[in-house]
């Protein structure tokens, strides 16, 4: 099946039209904690294992979709300004739009916002591909289920099927070849003393894609094969962790899951290495604070740039650290509906 398929599956008692003049939606940015890497079906971006992650509250994307009919193609503006039409990321979601075109010679005008670095291992592809299906929703009037329109922004990119919930989210891998089975998942835990630090080392797109990454490390990584295993495993600590409140099992979990994968890039053939050398002065940082009892974790996706986890009261001591750090209260109320946000 293909992703022609797969939409017209969806929307096959849906609008073929827009109902209204524009659709507007905001998806929040997700961080894995227990992380997707390697797909089981390319086409469908269907994932080899189940992931887990936790929202980035008003950090994500905001998008305005306008039918122009009559234009000659696609115009995408970012926080305000025209993306050229030749840039890979305007190529990607125009070949995303034509899912949903009425008709051919029907084009879009996408207005987005991001608050979060464009390919920089902050998962705006993500949000992005998230709010623009929220978006699509509103504008078709579909009224589409949460599970349907994960299923959408999975075609999109892989792990957009998690931003479409503040919180932690599960992505079930699925076993059906259509996909139907994997979408997201809200998970009813809250947390609220748990705290999101963003230490951005560098916010310019990444020079190698995760997708060529991924793609790359599931070919040729020999120890490839250990990590269903191991995501399995990391899988249920962070459910129990997340259930019980237990902070050091769920930083411990995260932590060694993120080092895994990044282990398994550099045992890819030609290896991937995404950390900086200020990458790996925080991480010593950390590890060194944490011998001297500051429970401090970090997550780290495929980018330079380090997620640290700890709890609200260590907030204070963190800073002095990093000072420069950017602190997320994921569950609180503000974070989770940051004003003008429709999702």
């Amino acid at each position: 099946m293909n992703k022609q398929a797969v939409v017209a599956h969806i929307l096959r008692d849906c609008f073929k039209v827009p109902k209204y003049r524009q659709g507007t939606a905001f998806a929040p940015a997700n961080i894995a904690l227990c992380k997707y890497w390697g797909k089981r079906d390319l086409e469908l971006n269907l994932p080899t294992t189940s992931s887990l992650s936790i929202s980035l509250g008003s950090f994500g994307a905001k998008t305005t979709l306008y039918l122009q009919e009559g234009a000659s193609h696609d115009v995408v503006f970012v926080n305000g300004k025209e993306v050229k039409a030749e840039s890979t990321f305007v190529q990607n979601l125009v070949a995303f739009l034509d899912l949903f075109r009425p008709s051919p010679f029907s084009f879009f005008q996408i207005e987005t916002e991001v608050n979060i670095p464009i390919g920089a291992g902050l998962a705006s592809s993500a949000c992005g591909f998230a709010a623009v299906v929220g978006a699509l929703n509103q504008l078709y009037g579909w009224q589409l289920s949460m599970s349907n329109l994960s299923i959408l922004a999975r075609l999109g990119s892989g792990s957009a099927a998690r931003s479409f919930w503040h919180g932690f989210v599960e992505w079930n891998c699925g076993v059906e070849k259509n996909g139907m089975d994997s979408f997201g998942v809200s998970l009813c835990e809250k947390w609220p003393n748990l705290r999101i630090g963003l230490l951005i080392f560098n916010a310019a797109q990444k020079p190698i894609s995760s997708r060529i990454a991924m793609q790359n490390t599931v070919l040729t990584s020999p120890f490839y094969k250990l990590w269903p295993e191991k995501q399995a495993c990391d899988l249920n600590r962070l459910r129990e962790a997340i259930q019980s409140q237990n902070f050091i099992v769920l930083g411990e979990t995260a932590e060694s899951n993120a080092l895994a994968m990044h282990a398994l890039m550099l045992t890819a053939n030609p290896a991937f290495f995404y950390s900086e050398p200020q990458t790996i002065a925080a991480q010593h940082k950390i590890w060194h604070h944490r011998r001297l009892g500051l429970p401090l974790f970090f997550t780290q996706d495929a980018g330079p740039n380090l997620k640290l986890l700890f709890l609200e009261q260590d907030s204070e001591a963190i800073e002095e650290i990093f000072p420069e750090l950017e602190i997320i209260a994921p569950f609180s109320t503000h974070e989770m509906h940051p004003e003008g946000a429709s999702s």
